[in-house]
């Protein structure tokens, strides 16, 4: 960088008191996935900061989502809002930031209020998943707007909704954006230690829904069709793919069904979450699952119905991604912090991007840990030292240009 005139960056330093209190005001803001109204005002007070900057937001109203409910029964679910900010789309460089709007506390969630707690840490929802990475991106993006290099980078900004039940109705917002750009940072939180997220596995989400025959379990048991027995059995089989496959693991999480202990159960959910390492092993298991759902239909009076899939693949660290790794490491070590990642199960919209070839680095926002628990906190002096860092990732892209 020709330059060293750093006034744009060190300006950040005396930023954190206005970091936190932006931080508590969002924090404070109820935005569970379903919380609808709450998560368009996290939205809508972004917006007015990023206001300040000269930039409107732009308001993009998603479909619902499907989802099947406990009772077996396909329903939509209603999103919120997502909101896009663009600036300079014209510049050589384009590089997308990501961050969500919804935290995992809904609205009858005891976990509403920001507290401090031991040493310089805030105890709050959201804090560290996602609220503090939208601040860390909102000052980068204003020091980088007083930086030299800003006619040189275009910027465009994606908040989406519903990041933590999937992005359902985002992910085509995501893919859209991303066609668009040439590198991206996601603002999820790092790890306790600091530590960046490298590689992450993909995610697939299933819904079972088993049919049966009701009848009277004492004087016509022998006509009904337990639809509760398949499910049993489905769940058994489908454990069983644990240890199959390098890298796999299966996870049957929730089930539902049955009734009046007198009557045989004629319905039966089961859900189920997969985590994957490479694409293949998605192929892999909807064989061995459709092979599972095939042999209970095989059963005389029961029938299985499939939903959901893959909607995350796994993030490989590539060329490409190494690369902007490298980058962030070396911009640390201009800082004089020492960026590291590793990979995690875990995964985001990072995996949205890495799957339509956009390398990203999807763990700049804050220090902070317990995340989706009570507990969950924000180590406060992450704040400024994470902003400064993405602020200088910024301006070494546009310096590439």
């Amino acid at each position: 960088m020709e330059t060293s005139d750093t006034t744009w960056l060190d300006a950040i330093d005396t930023q954190a008191q206005t970091m936190c209190e932006r931080l508590v005001a969002l924090a404070e803001i109820n935005s569970g996935s379903d919380n609808v109204a709450g998560v368009n005002r996290v939205g809508e007070q972004m917006a007015q900061y990023f206001a300040a900057l000269g930039v409107r937001a732009e308001r993009r109203q998603l479909a619902d989502a499907q989802q099947v409910g406990d009772d077996g029964e396909l329903a939509s679910r209603p999103l919120g809002d997502a909101f896009v900010f663009r600036e300079r789309p014209q510049a050589p460089m384009q590089v997308l930031l990501v961050g969500h709007l919804d935290t995992v506390f809904a609205a009858d969630h005891p976990f509403q209020q920001v507290r401090a707690i031991a040493g310089k840490r805030l105890n709050g929802p959201g804090v560290a998943d996602l609220k503090g990475g939208l601040i860390v991106m909102l000052t980068a993006l204003a020091a980088f707007e007083d930086s030299p290099w800003r006619d040189q980078l275009g910027w465009q900004v994606v908040l989406n909704p519903d990041e933590e039940i999937g992005s359902p109705g985002s992910a085509p917002l995501l893919v859209e954006a991303a066609q668009r750009a040439q590198a991206g940072l996601v603002f999820e939180p790092a790890m306790p230690d600091g530590s960046l997220a490298g590689a992450r596995k993909g995610s697939g989400n299933f819904a079972l829904v088993f049919h049966g025959r009701a009848a009277h379990a004492g004087r016509e048991h022998h006509l009904g069709r337990n639809a509760l027995r398949a499910l049993a059995d489905a769940l058994a089989a489908i454990d069983d793919l644990n240890g199959e496959r390098t890298g796999v693991t299966v996870n049957p999480a929730f089930v539902h069904g049955g009734g009046a202990t007198n009557v045989v159960p004629d319905r039966g959910m089961l859900r189920l979450n997969v985590r994957i390492e490479q694409a293949e092993d998605a192929e892999w298991f909807n064989a061995r699952l459709q092979a599972i759902v095939a042999g209970i239909n095989a059963r005389d009076g029961i029938e299985a119905v499939c939903h959901g899939g893959f909607a995350r693949m796994p993030k490989i660290l590539d060329a490409s991604q190494q690369a902007l790794f490298e980058l962030v490491a070396d911009c640390g070590r201009e800082l004089g912090e020492d960026i590291v990642w590793r990979p995690t199960g875990g995964c985001c919209d990072g995996n949205n991007l890495a799957a339509v070839g956009l390398p990203n680095v999807d763990t700049l926002g804050v220090v902070g840990g317990a995340i989706h628990s009570s507990d969950e906190y924000v180590e406060l002096d992450s704040l400024p030292r994470r902003a400064k860092l993405v602020a200088l990732v910024l301006a070494r892209l546009a310096a590439q240009t």
